[in-house]
């Protein structure tokens, strides 16, 4: 089963990355673009997605700093 793990700087949290892209938009003609928050997307393939919320915790993401959400493209059922 394919995982991907979106992961991102929590709420309240500096995220310079976010801050450098939304100040370059503008000169690029990108008017009326706010709150831009930058962060990493990790795709992976398991067999058994129950400790996938543990994974991100011990490895993934720095849950002091970081919040991350997971999606599971499931097999679908061809019966």
């Amino acid at each position: 089963m394919k995982a991907r793990v979106l992961i991102r700087p929590k709420e309240g949290i500096l995220d310079p990355q976010g801050q450098a892209v939304e100040r370059a938009l503008p000169a690029l003609g990108f008017e009326g673009v706010s709150e831009v928050r930058v962060g990493r997307m990790v795709e992976l393939e398991v067999q058994d997605p129950s400790r996938m919320a543990e994974l991100c915790e011990r490895l993934l993401a720095n849950p002091l700093i970081e919040d991350f959400e997971i999606d599971l493209d499931r097999p679908e059922d061809h019966s």
